[in-house]
């Protein structure tokens, strides 16, 4: 029998699912407990920034060094929230973390994607992290493809300089996916909400504890 993970991640780019799986999840299985977003767990430092602009803030005052650093203490703050012998379900988690600030210092300091996420890497430096089984939901393996679905389900068009963010954060995931930062990737191309659901339940192996269908 496989003991449950410290720790699991959904992760992927905007319109991909992650809120609605970590519900289903957690409707699930008792064990798991919802952790959420990394902000929640450390707010004051990000409603600072949201007071005034907060896409001018993220996007273009902002150093790659204070939002790599915003995001890693929120995220170690989430972890030390944890339960003991429960296992904390993170809406996005380290390497999305990572690849969150990666994707805006492309489009910010107009590194490609090898330089920014060197950059991202060197500031995360080798800070203790607690492990994660982090899943990677993708709608496509094809980056152009995985952006053209994600903005489709938008809704409405995405503008400024959101696109060249969203566009340049597929193609971070797509090369951290290659490069096994994450502990396993779902190509969610063509494929019902029940089948990828399914699919997440197989890969963290923890049949024997979730029930099949939500409560």
């Amino acid at each position: 029998m496989t003991q449950a993970p410290d720790f699991v991640s959904l992760n992927g780019p905007d319109n991909v699912g992650k809120t609605t799986h970590l519900v289903r999840l957690a409707e699930q299985w008792d064990g798991f407990q919802p952790l959420g977003a990394v902000h929640e767990h450390d707010p004051e430092p990000w409603a600072r920034v949201a007071a005034d602009d907060y896409a001018r803030w993220w996007f273009e005052t902002s150093t790659t060094v204070e939002l790599t650093e915003m995001l890693l203490t929120g995220h170690a703050k989430r972890a030390a929230a944890r339960e003991a012998g429960r296992t904390g379900l993170l809406d996005r988690g380290l390497p999305m973390l990572l690849a969150v600030a990666t994707a805006t210092c492309v489009v910010k300091d107009g590194l490609t994607v090898g330089e920014a996420l060197k950059t991202v890497t060197g500031i995360a430096g080798s800070r203790a992290a607690a492990p994660e089984t982090s899943i990677l939901l993708l709608p496509s393996l094809d980056a152009e493809r995985s952006y053209a679905v994600a903005s489709a389900r938008e809704g409405r068009p995405w503008t400024g300089i959101y696109p060249a963010y969203q566009k340049s954060l597929h193609a971070v995931l797509l090369h951290q996916a290659d490069h096994g930062a994450y502990t396993t990737v779902v190509d969610c191309e063509n494929r019902s909400l029940d089948d990828v659901h399914a699919d997440v339940i197989a890969h963290l192996d923890l049949s024997h504890l979730i029930d099949g269908s939500p409560r």
